[in-house]
């Protein structure tokens, strides 16, 4: 798994908990993509340059393990907000299409389903930090997607709290030995229609989840 990170503070937590979940699951490689020196906090738009810098460079790494006999179907690349965009603009510097690409916490720098023959997001901020609407061939509406329950605080901080909240509900859905069901929804997370493939979880986490 290739974990790609937002580059804000507290998303220096983030790869190490989703590592440490998967390896808890199964002996996995997990192999995680460090571009802090890209996307230093608060410069967001020096990020946002850098995107396809971190791009080309992990796209190297994938080309390496699959020519080195890595199966392509085994490897997924996992990514928070901005790392899952660039989790899909890698898409460019291969020759083959990426199988699968998880994403969770979208930002408005669009990952499509082009970009593997597997694309799920998780939506936890919708139409906040995260983007509203399907983007994915699966998109899971965790709560409705917008804000997430036991986020306080004031609406900055609940928005952030949300956002970050994606990472930590993946990480329990990876945990559960029994699985967490999804149901069509009636209409995508933010109002917008009837949207198939669009999918509502509810969901209770009462551990920890720090992001601050």
């Amino acid at each position: 798994t290739l974990a790609g990170v937002l580059p804000v503070r507290s998303s220096q937590k983030l790869p190490e908990r989703i590592n440490e979940t998967y390896l808890w699951r199964k002996d996995y490689n997990v192999f995680t993509v460090d571009w802090a020196d890209l996307s230093r906090f608060p410069c967001y738009l020096s990020a946002l340059s850098n995107m396809r810098l971190a791009a080309q460079c992990t796209a190297q790494l994938y080309s390496y393990l699959t020519l080195n006999g890595a199966t392509a179907k085994m490897i997924t690349c996992v990514g928070h907000s901005l790392g899952a965009h660039v989790c899909g603009m890698m898409s460019s510097h291969l020759t083959k299409k990426q199988y699968k690409i998880i994403e969770f916490g979208s930002s408005q720098f669009r990952l499509g389903r082009d970009d593997a023959h597997v694309v799920q997001v998780v939506h936890t901020n919708a139409g906040f930090l995260g983007e509203s609407g399907l983007i994915g061939h699966v998109d899971f509406c965790v709560n409705g997607g917008r804000l997430q329950p036991g986020c306080k605080g004031h609406f900055m901080r609940v928005a952030r709290c949300s956002h970050f909240m994606s990472s930590c509900y993946f990480a329990a859905s990876i945990r559960r030995r029994v699985r967490m069901i999804g149901v069509p929804c009636d209409s995508s997370c933010p109002k917008q229609g009837r949207s198939k493939g669009m999918y509502c979880v509810h969901l209770d986490h009462n551990e920890d989840c720090p992001f601050d």
